[in-house]
């Protein structure tokens, strides 16, 4: 869990635990609970006191200080906590109790829905990545990420330009504003319309 040990089944996992974790945030109601600090690294059994190891407390604890340790890995899913968190309060993600579906891609792996003025794009494709990812959008306008979970400050790959700006695009076809981006496996993006 070093921050320089190259581990593909490790980031894959942070991956993932941030994907779930931010879903939970988004769809699960009015509230939020995190899972008692197992998330920024607990490599011990949890063995609360008992006749077979002798009463011990020792492994009855939580080692809080890993995730101030930024030689290690668990940092970056307590980063993503708290900007995941930050911009929950920030937007009053909770304040909306339904999500609006825009897009449910089986083959792709991909959840796509909007809360309140945001748009959250979920990728779990464990391999494929798709230049101009195209969904439609309620809203005209031109979009801007102000969350990634690929961002290299929370263990990313770092893959998405975040300062890209996503124009909409009207689909005569479909009479529907769309939106392409580029969507990367194992990756949670929000966007915001500019005002």
């Amino acid at each position: 869990m070093g921050v320089e040990d190259d581990n593909i089944v490790i980031d894959r996992g942070i991956a993932l635990h941030k994907m779930l974790r931010f879903l939970t945030l988004t769809l699960g109601g009015q509230a939020y609970l995190n899972f008692m600090g197992n998330e920024f690294g607990h490599p011990e059994w949890i063995d609360f006191p008992r006749e077979g190891n002798n009463w011990s407390y020792f492994y009855a604890r939580r080692q809080w200080s890993l995730k101030d340790n930024t030689d290690l890995k668990y940092h970056y899913l307590s980063d993503f906590d708290k900007a995941m968190i930050s911009l929950s309060k920030e937007k009053g993600i909770q304040d909306y109790e339904f999500a609006d579906q825009l897009n449910l891609d089986e083959t792709n792996k991909t959840i796509i829905f909007s809360k309140n003025s945001l748009i959250f794009v979920f990728n779990f494709h464990p391999s494929k990545s798709i230049f101009d990812y195209s969904f439609n959008v309620s809203f005209p306008g031109t979009y801007r990420i102000v969350l990634c979970s690929d961002s290299k400050k929370f263990g990313g790959q770092g893959r998405i330009d975040e300062l890209m700006e996503y124009p909409t695009f009207y689909n005569e076809e479909l009479n529907k504003n769309t939106l392409r981006i580029y969507l990367t496996q194992r990756t949670a993006i929000v966007l915001e319309r500019k005002m």
